[in-house]
């Protein structure tokens, strides 16, 4: 390993691991596909020694880490459904630093830790999601899961947009074999929230058609030059507007190269994992972990302790139901003040 490398123990989703991995660091994943929890000295056995960093990478499960404001290395949590979970700004403030996906949230978790440890880290489009040569088979497409029981509203609005367009075609698969298929490529965006799907579709070299939202879209892209837009939830507005693209091939290839261009400039795995370099290394000299067990927080340990509570009656297993009762009485019986 370099100079300055750093264990890191990863914990959950795998996102941009690898790249963080291939600036030197040593990092340790432990993976999260179901519910459970992990304490400090799991961490260090897993580690074999004690870890520099500890990086959740959202997976949206109940909370992983117990004890995670007493840990003596850096902490970060990698928030990704911030739009979901009501209860992660709390759980966040337990942190050293949080990276959101969504910036309008950012305020929201500035509350809970402050301004300078809230950093807005937007999605990014896998290295895989590459332009490819396919057949156009498809005027204007849809990928993704579509069910009136899970997905209401995605359902109800291709519902009325295939009235609309007669065309439209929704399949489920592969983002990255399918995306290059669709002359257009609908994306959908129900709670307003910047997605994935933004950044897979601009990285596979498709023309986009998204909804106009926040969440910062227009502070990475520019309408009409990187993607269109149509108005959220308006199925006439969208139809009109893939009817619009579907008339104009050399608008469609514009904004499909532009589009690329912009993620392979900004938003791809190595462009998130040195970002997040640089924040932990701040974090670092700036003492974080230090300053965070110098300051006793009776009023984050209450909250802390009721998440507890919550999650031992809520998730549905024994096993971690004990643990998170455990982590509540420790909470109960520490020092006040």
């Amino acid at each position: 390993m370099r100079d300055g490398a750093l264990t890191i123990a990863w914990v959950g989703g795998l996102f941009f691991m690898h790249q963080v991995e291939a600036l030197g660091h040593r990092v340790v994943r432990l993976p999260l596909t179901s519910p459970g929890a992990f304490a400090w000295d799991e961490l260090v056995e897993r580690c074999q020694g004690a870890p520099d960093v500890v990086v959740y990478a959202d997976r949206s499960l109940p909370p992983p880490l117990l004890g995670v404001e007493r840990y003596p290395a850096l902490t970060i949590f990698h928030c990704i459904d911030s739009h979901i979970h009501g209860w992660y700004p709390l759980y966040a403030g337990a942190f050293d630093l949080c990276c959101l996906s969504l910036f309008d949230d950012v305020p929201r978790f500035a509350a809970e830790l402050s301004p300078t440890r809230v950093l807005w880290l937007p999605p990014f489009a896998e290295d895989r999601y590459q332009p490819r040569q396919a057949e156009k088979d498809w005027d204007l497409l849809f990928v993704g899961t579509v069910d009136p029981e899970t997905t209401p509203q995605r359902h109800d609005f291709l519902q009325r947009l295939g009235h609309e367009f007669p065309g439209l075609e929704v399949r489920r698969g592969d983002f990255a074999e399918l995306f290059p298929r669709g002359r257009v490529v609908l994306n959908i965006a129900e709670r307003g929230d910047l997605n994935f799907r933004v950044m897979e579709a601009l990285a596979c070299g498709a023309c986009l058609l998204t909804p106009r939202i926040a969440n910062g879209q227009d502070t990475l892209f520019i309408e009409g030059m990187h993607f269109a837009c149509y108005e959220p939830d308006n199925a006439p507005d969208a139809a009109y507007q893939a009817r619009q693209l579907l008339a104009d091939a050399p608008r469609r290839d514009a904004l499909a190269r532009e589009g690329l261009a912009a993620i392979d400039a900004a938003h791809r795995p190595a462009h998130r994992a040195q970002t997040l370099d640089t924040l932990l290394r701040q974090g670092l000299a700036a003492g974080l972990p230090t300053k965070r067990l110098n300051q006793r927080d009776p009023a984050r340990a209450q909250s802390l302790r009721l998440l507890w509570l919550h999650w031992a009656e809520h998730c549905g297993d024994p096993a971690l139901a004990a643990k998170y009762l455990r982590e509540a009485r420790a909470l109960s019986a520490a020092p006040k003040g």
